[in-house]
C-alpha cells in the first residue's frame, strides 16, 4: 500500500530535470523527493531508443524500491522514447514532459512559433503528434539544439562558446520571424538569461516546468496522496563520476547537496 508520506522520483539523463524538480519542490514543499542524473549515459539524444527505454525502467525500478507514490519523466527525449512502456511495466503514477506548444500558440501574435529542442525529440512520434494538433493555426519551426545539454552539463551557462552555440541555433528562428520560442529540452532553461538576451524582450520563451509540476499535484490530488506532513527533503542520485557531478547539481540547484552513487543492479 502506498502512503502520502512517500517519495515522489525525477529522473534525467543530467542535471537539466532540475529545472523541472525546482518546479515541482516550489509547488509541492512537502513532499519528498529523490531526484536521478543518469550522467554515465548523458544525453539521452545520442542513444538507441532501447537503451534509453531500458535505463529508465531501471530507474524506474530503483525508484520503487525507495517506495515511490510517482514518477516525473523530467525528460522530453526519454518521455519519447519510453513513457509509454513505463506505463504498462509500473503501476504508480507517470508523469512526462511535453514541450510547450500549446502555450506558444496562445502566447504569439504573428503566428509564428519556433521549438528548440534535441534532435531526437524533434525526430519522435510522440512530438510530431503533438505539433499535428497546431500547426493548421500556426507555423511551427523547428530548430535541433546540437551541443548545447553538453555545455549546460558542463556548467558553461554564457561562456564565449554558449553564447555563439545559441545565436547559431537561434538566428534562423528570428530570422523566421519567431515571436514565441519553446524550449523543449529541461537543460535549456539554465541557459535562459543568454537566450533572452539573443532574442529580446519581444519574444516569448516558454518551458514546462510548471505545468508538468502542476499536473503531477493533480495527480496526486486525484489519489488522495498528497503530503500531510511537512518534509521537503531532497535527496539527489546519480550514475557518473560524483565528484563531477555533485558540484554542477549544487551549483544549480542554488545550494550545497550530497550525490549519492546509483545503483541499478
Amino acid at each position: 500500500m502506498l502512503d502520502n508520506h512517500q517519495p515522489i522520483g525525477v529522473f534525467d539523463s543530467g542535471v537539466g530535470g532540475l529545472s523541472v524538480l525546482d518546479h515541482v519542490h516550489r509547488l509541492l514543499p512537502s513532499e519528498r523527493l529523490i531526484y536521478v542524473a543518469d550522467s554515465a549515459y548523458m544525453p539521452y539524444g545520442s542513444q538507441s531508443s532501447e537503451v534509453i527505454r531500458e535505463r529508465s525502467r531501471l530507474i524506474t525500478r530503483f525508484f520503487v524500491e525507495q517506495g515511490a507514490k510517482a514518477v516525473v519523466v523530467a525528460c522530453n527525449t526519454a518521455t519519447a522514447a519510453a513513457i509509454e512502456n513505463l506505463r504498462e511495466t509500473f503501476s504508480i503514477p507517470m508523469v512526462g514532459m511535453e514541450p510547450a506548444v500549446k502555450p506558444a500558440v496562445e502566447a504569439t501574435r504573428v503566428g509564428i512559433i519556433g521549438v528548440l529542442a534535441t534532435s531526437g525529440t524533434l525526430a519522435s512520434e510522440k512530438f510530431s503528434r503533438l505539433v499535428s494538433r497546431f500547426n493548421s493555426h500556426v507555423e511551427v519551426i523547428f530548430q535541433p539544439g546540437t551541443g548545447l545539454v553538453e555545455l549546460v552539463e558542463a556548467g558553461a551557462l554564457e561562456s564565449e562558446k554558449t553564447v555563439a552555440l545559441l545565436q547559431e541555433h537561434l538566428t534562423p528562428l528570428l530570422e523566421r520571424g519567431v515571436d514565441a520560442l519553446v524550449l523543449g529540452c529541461t537543460h535549456y532553461p539554465f541557459l535562459t538569461p543568454a537566450i533572452r538576451k539573443i532574442v529580446g524582450e519581444k519574444v516569448a520563451i516558454l518551458d514546462t516546468g510548471d505545468a508538468i509540476a502542476a499536473e503531477l499535484k493533480r495527480q496526486l490530488e486525484r489519489s488522495s496522496q498528497l503530503a500531510t506532513k511537512a518534509s521537503g527533503q531532497v535527496s539527489f542520485f546519480s550514475s557518473g563520476n560524483i565528484e563531477s557531478v555533485e558540484p554542477m547539481i549544487s551549483r544549480l540547484w542554488g545550494r550545497s547537496v550530497q550525490v549519492h552513487p546509483l545503483k541499478t543492479g
